[in-house]
């Protein structure tokens, strides 16, 4: 049976703290045990950013102590005599922590009964993406989980979708509420981006998203008007002469409209951490159309390229420390051709936008078409207060546009100190459009000015691409696609031997500052000699999630030391495990949390494409 977790020193919510002038999380020690890969348990704990340089540690098991944690020494343990049965604290009085029998923590999911369309399609729910935030204040993370129909589609295609819900339970299983999004957002993978954030500075975690008329908050109080249905529309329809079907003016069949929403009013909600009960609402910007909540075919055509919202229904969204001090939303529109992005601030109980960008205002034509699957966010230009990362083109934090690299649409960038011998970060990411690029299926750029460091030839859509530390044998990270055989070190020199098979996730699971490969719920170590993938973890009885996209629900150093831990669903979507590493380390960090980067990556994470969270500074082999 798997044993309960109680996370020691819980703290009582406060304002939260602020280092290097930014607002950061007031986290306990997450302390936590598993048993160790070779026999007794790996105990670990949290490095805060906020701790005094050089914190002791004293570590006790069933009451009595066992270890003195010096000042340079990693907030890792190996108890080679610890027993499934034991219990740690890092004080005598402590309610400490049990050990996870079975490597992981299991929280009990309660899976939505299944539900019919209006056409009396029946479709179920399985558990999909996952964020966490503290809801209550007391240090400890809460999970968000989001449930995805079976019938979710992509955007390109028409067909009900049935209503996204999500979910919020504590580490020990306790579920505190359920949104549902009701029957005006449709489920996709482009559609719910939801921002997990303490937004206004008292401790405790907000939840932001997309909504609309029928959204039932956690309180089941339903937002807009409960019997309004946006989820058809003729448009402006013409006959096929042949055929006899009703047409829309590009030809499309007025049937491959079945299940969109394309008209209606739209709002961007605040939900409350602790209950899901909705604190305050906005129109979303920018509508689909100037002419209102309703536009025709032809208005979204030509205010979007399209009619039927293959590019006006592509949402992304993240936080940014945009004046350098508190967080700001940041939620958009489109990015196939015209951009947009507005950010928001919630402070004392209201909702107002900052700013909003658009590519189609008149000076900012070369920032269309270049958005991404996903975004990031970083301070790049170092005056403390952060950028955003649309893709090929980057906002500055006034919302003005500040570079456009011209490459593109694609479907996955990282952003980090990926060359520790360059100042300042880089860009590594896959480009989708050859006549954009210029034939280049990846590039690194400099993320300050967007100047195109090296780059890679390509004669089709890249779809994956990824740049992590895996050979200590070469400075800074290493950086790989989907339409290459190469591996090439951080200034674009191939490294002989190949690459992994995956360009997926990278997860720090190991003992050293190498980041290991997370594909699916498989986690590999680079075999930089042999060159090939070592088996770290298969967990048997989970799934990934996203299809052929494999993401965990959720990869983030969300207990224990600096590591990652791996959150992925059961495969009957009855519980979502938390899968620890049973290795000890000797390397002393902080927690990444307290990363700005890092910490804004794990917000963004769930957002369209999953990507892995990166820190603000090189995190790899000295």
């Amino acid at each position: 049976m798997l044993a309960a977790l109680i996370i020691a020193s819980a703290i009582p919510a406060q304002a939260a703290p602020v280092v290097a002038g930014r607002q950061v999380e007031r986290l306990d020690r997450g302390l936590v045990a598993v048993p160790a890969t070779g026999g007794g348990n790996h105990v670990s704990w949290r490095l805060l950013a906020t701790d005094a340089k050089g914190a002791r540690f004293t570590l006790y098991r069933d009451g009595k102590q066992i270890a003195k944690i010096a000042g340079n020494a990693a907030t890792s343990y190996l108890d080679k005599t610890g027993t499934a049965t034991s219990h740690y604290a890092l004080a005598a009085r402590d309610t400490g922590a049990t050990v996870w029998a079975n490597g992981y923590l299991a929280i009990p999911l309660d899976k939505p009964a299944d539900r019919r369309t209006a056409d009396g399609e029946t479709y179920a729910y399985t558990a999909n993406d996952a964020s966490v935030g503290d809801l209550d204040g007391d240090g400890r993370y809460e999970l968000i989980v989001k449930w995805y129909p079976t019938i979710a589609k992509d955007n390109a295609f028409s067909g009900d979708t049935g209503a996204t819900l999500l979910d919020a339970y504590t580490l020990e299983g306790k579920k505190l509420w359920r949104i549902d999004l009701g029957p005006n957002i449709r489920s996709g993978a482009h559609y719910t981006q939801f921002m997990v954030y303490d937004l206004d500075g008292d401790g405790k975690a907000e939840i932001a998203m997309k909504t609309a008329d029928g959204t039932v908050d956690g309180t089941n109080r339903t937002l807009g008007d409960p019997q309004a249905s946006w989820t058809s529309r003729e448009g402006e329809v013409a006959i096929d002469d042949r055929t006899g079907a009703k047409l829309l003016p590009d030809g499309k069949k007025v049937s491959e409209l079945k299940g969109r929403i394309l008209k209606g009013p739209e709002y961007l909600t605040v939900f409350d951490g602790r209950t899901g009960r909705a604190l305050a609402s906005a129109p979303y910007a920018p509508a689909r159309d100037p002419s209102g909540d309703n536009p025709t075919y032809d208005q979204m055509k030509a205010t979007w390229g399209d009619g039927y919202g293959n590019r006006s229904e592509r949402y992304l969204a993240g936080v940014a420390y945009l004046d350098g001090h508190r967080p700001s939303l940041v939620f958009g529109r489109g990015y196939y051709a015209r951009s947009t992005a507005a950010a928001w601030d919630y402070r004392n109980g209201k909702l107002s936008m900052r700013w909003l960008f658009d590519s189609a205002t008149p000076g900012n034509e070369k920032f269309g078409g270049q958005g991404n699957h996903q975004l990031s966010v970083a301070d790049v230009d170092g005056d403390g207060r952060d950028e955003v990362f649309y893709g090929s083109m980057i906002i500055d934090d006034n919302g003005k546009g500040l570079w456009s690299s011209g490459l593109g649409h694609g479907d996955a960038m990282h952003l980090s100190d990926l060359d520790p011998t360059r100042p300042g970060l880089e860009k590594f990411g896959v480009h989708e459009t050859m006549r954009m690029s210029g034939n280049r299926g990846a590039a690194m750029l400099d993320a300050r000015t967007g100047a195109i460091l090296w780059s890679t030839p390509a004669d089709k859509d890249t779809g994956r691409g990824i740049a992590i530390d895996i050979d200590p044998r070469h400075p800074g990270a290493e950086a790989w696609a989907s339409n290459s055989r190469e591996l090439y070190d951080v200034k674009g020199k191939i490294i002989p031997g190949g690459h992994p098979r995956a360009a997926n996730f990278g997860i720090w699971w190991d003992g050293d500052r190498l980041r290991e490969l997370l594909d699916g719920k498989k986690i590999t170590k680079w075999d930089w000699t042999n060159g090939t993938e070592q088996l770290l973890l298969d967990p048997p009885g989970v799934v990934s999630n996203n299809g052929t996209k494999q993401n965990p629900s959720l990869s983030a150093d969300i207990l224990g030391d600096w590591r990652e831990e791996l959150v992925v669903p059961s495969a009957d979507s009855t519980e979502l495990r938390i899968y620890e590493t049973p290795i000890p380390t000797s390397e002393r960090i902080v927690t990444l949390m307290h990363d700005p980067v890092y910490r804004l990556g794990v917000a963004w994470q769930n957002t369209a494409y999953n990507q892995p969270p990166h820190t603000s500074y090189f995190l790899g082999a000295k």
